[in-house]
């Protein structure tokens, strides 16, 4: 159970954004040429610093170092808190510090995070959200320009992002609920943007990484290993849900291995452009682990329950009756 919560948290797709054309007359438009420095910014601007993520009433604390190379980016995340965790990124591949090793992982949990939230391609959501300027802050010491998301329905949340006017670089980023208030949110709290930034964990980081023994691994889980790291295989499972929100479309249908599962998983990937829903179905293992209901780590909520000999489980970055709704709309129509 656990560990989808954890994987999706990483896996679930991050903010696109848009300009609206039809706003509130004391609006202000969100010019597209801007966004497209801010969806940039991330992939392409040295930094480091320090963020927190809030959520539950929880906060856990992670130092983050960007590097831009040519025709190639480097990021480090190192947990500051609580066990030791660290995450490397490099040209779409992930490694994880696992048993006192790095480890090459999933590189779909390389999607949507902090601060990279934005794509490089953008979408028009205008059917979805209303986008508007909502004045300028300080964020760790820089200016802010601040843009507001609101949703057009109740079935998603409303977002709320803070972005450096000089480079686009985002620094802070909520989800917010029907009255306004802070469901999670990432924050700087310690940053340095550009100048003179510590490279000498480049080589040595991704080198063991690279250099990692395929030969120990058993010959029958070679196959496994390279799928879970590739993301799984694409696939037309037969499942379909009937009740997505309007602006939901299909974005991924894969089958992959996933730890502490005992058969591949199915995933089908659905995104309004700002947030995702994904849906997973695997084989009822009568695991006693797999309680129905319904559960909710920050913006993400999940629930699941055994369907026709299939343990059905919906995730996503919107409302817990969202996450119902879709649900109760999950079935098999055949292949």
């Amino acid at each position: 159970m656990k560990l989808f919560v954890e994987f999706v948290v990483k896996l679930l797709s991050g903010f696109l954004l848009v300009v609206v054309a039809n706003v509130y007359a004391d609006e202000r438009h969100v010019s597209l040429d801007w966004l497209k420095t801010v969806a940039f910014a991330g992939h392409q601007t040295d930094y480091s610093g320090v963020f927190v993520f809030q959520y539950d009433n929880r906060v856990e604390t992670s130092r983050i170092t960007h590097l831009a190379e040519e025709d190639s980016e480097y990021e480090r995340i190192e947990s500051l808190d609580g066990p030791k965790r660290e995450i490397v990124r490099h040209h779409g591949h992930v490694w994880s510090y696992i048993n006192h090793k790095m480890i090459q992982v999933d590189s779909q949990q390389g999607h949507g995070r902090f601060p990279s939230l934005l794509p490089k391609q953008l979408s028009a959501l205008g059917a979805n959200y209303q986008a508007r300027l909502d004045g300028t802050e300080r964020v760790a010491g820089y200016d802010t320009q601040v843009i507001l998301f609101q949703p057009r329905d109740k079935m998603r949340y409303m977002h709320k992002i803070w972005v450096h006017t000089d480079s686009g670089l985002l620094l802070k980023a909520a989800v917010l609920g029907d009255k306004n208030q802070m469901i999670e949110q990432y924050a700087f709290t310690q940053l340095q943007i550009g100048g003179k930034i510590d490279r000498t964990w480049l080589r040595k980081t991704i080198s063991s990484s690279l250099e990692r023994d395929a030969s120990n691994i058993p010959e029958a889980d070679q196959q496994g290993a390279m799928e879970a790291a590739m993301g799984g295989t694409h696939t037309v499972s037969g499942w379909v849900a009937d009740a997505l929100p309007v602006g939901f479309n299909k974005t991924m249908e894969i089958q992959r291995p996933m730890r502490g599962k005992h058969a591949p998983v199915t995933q089908m990937v659905f995104s309004d452009g700002l947030s995702a829903i994904s849906i997973f179905v695997e084989p009822n293992d009568g695991d006693e682990d797999d309680v129905d209901g319904l559960s909710s780590r920050g913006a993400v909520n999940l629930y699941h329950r055994v369907l026709d000999g299939h343990l059905i489980t919906v995730v996503g970055e919107v409302p817990p009756r969202t996450v119902m709704q879709v649900f109760e709309s999950v079935r098999f129509n055949g292949r």
